[in-house]
C-alpha cells in the first residue's frame, strides 16, 4: 500500500539510481546490500510496480523507476526543507522575512543583501513589498511587515525606530524631446518656466501626505502610482520630474533624459535625501532580519 511508504525507502530508491548498483547504494548508505534489496522491493510492492530492471549485470532504471525518482527526489528535498525549517524554529529563526522598500531605494542593493541573507538563512522565506511616500511607513505601524527602507524626512513615527543607510540623489529630468529639453541645455530655469509644463508626480498610497506636495512646481501634474510609470512617462517626453540618479543614470550617459538646469530644485537640479533601514522599536528583530540589516548597511557602504 502506498500509504505503508517511507522515506528510507525513497532515500534508498534514490541513492541506488544515482550510484548505478545496489552495491555502491549500500556502500553509501553504510548498509549491507540485502537490506538496501528488501527496501527497493518493498518500495516497489507498495507502489505495484518494478523500479529496475535486473536482468542484467546491473540493475537500470524501468520507465515507471526514470518516472517516479523525479517525486522521490522532490519529497525529499521538501523533507528535508522541512527539516532545517524545524531547526530554525529551536533557534528562534524567523518562517518569513517581510519588508517593504521606498520606490526612491536602488531595488538591486535589496536583492544582494536578501541573496546573502538567504545563504545564511535558506529557510526563511520572503516576502518584498515596494511603495512610494507614506507607504513603507504605514506597512510597518499597520504590522504588515517587519523591516522597511524609508527615503528622506517627511514620514516620522515615534513607534518606528530608524538606521541611516546612505545618501539618495533626487535628480530633476526631461526627455531631450521635450520641449524643456532643449530649454535645459540652453540655459537656466526658473519657477515660470517649469510651471508652464505639466510636472510628472507619485501619488502617495497612504493618507500621510494629504493636503501636501512635495517638490511639485507645476500647477499641471499627472499623477502615477509607481516610480516605473514616472520613470517612463518622462522618458516618453509627457513630462518633466525628479527621479532618483541610480534610475536614471545610464539614460543621462545615453542621451535619452538631460538634467533640468534650475535652482530651483537644488544644485545642479539635485538634492540629497537620506535612506534609513526602519522597524517597531516594540518588535525585536530575529537574525535573519538582523544579518539582512547589517548586509544592506554594508553594501551601502561601498
Amino acid at each position: 500500500m502506498i500509504d505503508a511508504l517511507t522515506l528510507d525507502q525513497m532515500r534508498t530508491f534514490v541513492v541506488v539510481a544515482e550510484s548505478g548498483s545496489f552495491r555502491s547504494g549500500a556502500a553509501r548508505l553504510s548498509r549491507v546490500q540485502s537490506a538496501v534489496s528488501h527496501a527497493i522491493a518493498n518500495l516497489e510492492a507498495g507502489l505495484g510496480v518494478f523500479l529496475f530492471d535486473r536482468s542484467g549485470h546491473r540493475p537500470v532504471l524501468t520507465a515507471e523507476g526514470r518516472a517516479l525518482l523525479a517525486n522521490a527526489r522532490d519529497i525529499l528535498l521538501r523533507v528535508d526543507a522541512m527539516r532545517a525549517r524545524a531547526r530554525g524554529l529551536g533557534k528562534g529563526i524567523e518562517l518569513e522575512l517581510s519588508l517593504i522598500v521606498d520606490t526612491l531605494f536602488p531595488i538591486a542593493t535589496v536583492g544582494t543583501a536578501l541573496t546573502e541573507m538567504r545563504v545564511a538563512y535558506p529557510s526563511v522565506a520572503i516576502r518584498l513589498a515596494v511603495a512610494p511616500l507614506g507607504g513603507p511607513l504605514d506597512g510597518l505601524i499597520e504590522r504588515r511587515f517587519t523591516l522597511g527602507i524609508m527615503v528622506g524626512e517627511d514620514f516620522r513615527d515615534p513607534a518606528i525606530g530608524r538606521q541611516a543607510l546612505a545618501d539618495v540623489h533626487l535628480t530633476a529630468v526631461v526627455s531631450t524631446q521635450h520641449p524643456l529639453g532643449l530649454s535645459a541645455v540652453n540655459g537656466v530655469l526658473g519657477s515660470p518656466e517649469l510651471a508652464d509644463h505639466l510636472q510628472i508626480v507619485l501619488s502617495d498610497p497612504s493618507q500621510r501626505s494629504e493636503g501636501r506636495d512635495f517638490g511639485v512646481l507645476s500647477p499641471q501634474t499627472c499623477r502615477v502610482g509607481s516610480q516605473d510609470a514616472k520613470h517612463a512617462m518622462i522618458l516618453a517626453g509627457l513630462g518633466w520630474g525628479r527621479l532618483p540618479l541610480w534610475q536614471v543614470e545610464r539614460d543621462l550617459a545615453e542621451g535619452r533624459l538631460v538634467r533640468l538646469l534650475t535652482a530651483s530644485l537644488g544644485r545642479n537640479s539635485q538634492v540629497a535625501a537620506e535612506a534609513y533601514l526602519v522597524h517597531r522599536i516594540d518588535e525585536p528583530l530575529g537574525p535573519a532580519a538582523r544579518f539582512f540589516g547589517e548586509a544592506l548597511a554594508r553594501l551601502c557602504e561601498r
